[in-house]
């Protein structure tokens, strides 16, 4: 029997989205409570700015996780490197490539707001058939898509959670 632990992704806005304080506090709560159930928080670790995905990492870190960021390029200088416990430098572009190693490293995804690289994770990860969880109230691709199956195949229906303590808790639930 593996003794690897869940991992979870959190996906979101980059900050050039202009997410407001209150999402931002929403994706570190839902790091925090991925980080007290003892799971590994993934998460697209960014080079130049801050997002929903690293402060769902601070969150982590704040409640003693494992934090995994998942980054483009062939570097590992990241924003969040001081909440980081491993990075993973991919060598390829942000905008697909990066995306697909993100997602396919994770056990289930939580979707917080998001613009076009949260809208590929989703893609990505319904391909795969891994769970996505959206957190409602949050705005972006989350929103839309929470609730619905990407096509018609209904491989999974993307999940919606009325708070980030359900959303972790509904994601736990959805690993196979």
């Amino acid at each position: 029997m593996s003794s690897r632990k869940i991992q979870i992704g959190v996906m979101g806005s980059a900050s050039d989205l202009n997410y407001s304080k209150n999402i931002e506090e929403l994706a570190e709560k839902i790091g925090y409570f991925i980080g007290k159930k003892g799971a590994t928080l993934v998460f697209g670790a960014e080079k130049d700015y801050d997002s929903l995905s690293t402060a769902a990492c601070r969150g982590a870190k704040r409640a003693g996780g494992l934090t995994m960021g998942i980054t483009y390029g062939k570097g590992m200088d990241i924003y969040e490197e001081k909440n980081v416990d491993v990075v993973v430098a991919t060598g390829l572009e942000r905008g697909g490539g990066r995306e697909m190693a993100l997602i396919y490293s994770c056990d289930a995804v939580i979707a917080v707001s998001g613009g076009s690289g949260t809208l590929t994770e989703i893609a990505i990860a319904y391909q795969a058939n891994i769970p996505v969880v959206t957190l409602v109230n949050t705005g972006g691709w989350s929103e839309k898509l929470g609730g619905t199956f990407l096509d018609d195949r209904k491989r999974l229906k993307i999940e919606i959670a009325k708070t980030p303590e359900e959303a972790v808790n509904m994601a736990f639930k959805l690993v196979k």
